[in-house]
C-alpha cells in the first residue's frame, strides 16, 4: 500500500504496488483514458484522478478493492450495474477476489465527461 503523501504522478502512485496490483490500476488508468482522452491526470486527495472541467473520477487501490470514485451521480446513474458491489455516496468497491468491471468503469467515467462537459457548458452561458 502506497502512503506516502510526496507523490506527484499517477506512475509514482501505482509504482508503490505489488504487480498484481499495478496491472489492475494500469488497466483501470487506460480504461478511464480511453473514456476520457482529453482529461488531465493529476494526483488529489493522494489518488490518481483525471480532470476535465473538474474532477472526474479518482482511484485507489486498498488491501481488499479498487475504490472508484466518480462523486455522486456517477454512482447514482449506475444503480443498478452496480447493485452487487459496495458502495456509498460517492464511491464504488471493486473486491480484487472477482473480476473488475472495467466496461463498467469506462461507461461511468464517459458518463462524467459528459457531465462536466455540460456543466461547464452552462456555466459558459450564463
Amino acid at each position: 500500500m502506497n502512503s506516502d503523501s510526496t507523490i506527484q504522478t499517477i506512475d509514482e502512485y501505482i509504482a508503490g504496488f505489488p504487480e498484481d496490483i499495478r496491472e489492475i490500476l494500469e488497466k483501470v488508468r487506460e480504461t478511464i483514458r480511453q473514456a476520457a482522452p482529453d482529461a488531465t491526470e493529476k494526483i488529489s486527495y493522494q489518488m490518481p484522478t483525471f480532470y476535465l472541467n473538474g474532477n472526474l473520477v479518482h482511484f485507489a487501490a486498498f488491501k481488499k478493492h479498487i475504490g472508484l470514485y466518480p462523486a455522486p451521480s456517477g454512482v447514482e446513474a449506475f444503480q443498478e450495474e452496480l447493485a452487487p458491489y459496495v458502495k456509498a455516496k460517492g464511491s464504488i468497491q471493486f473486491p480484487l477476489d472477482k473480476p473488475i468491471p472495467y466496461n463498467l468503469i469506462g461507461k461511468i467515467a464517459a458518463f462524467r465527461v459528459k457531465e462536466n462537459a455540460d456543466k461547464a457548458a452552462v456555466k459558459k452561458k450564463k
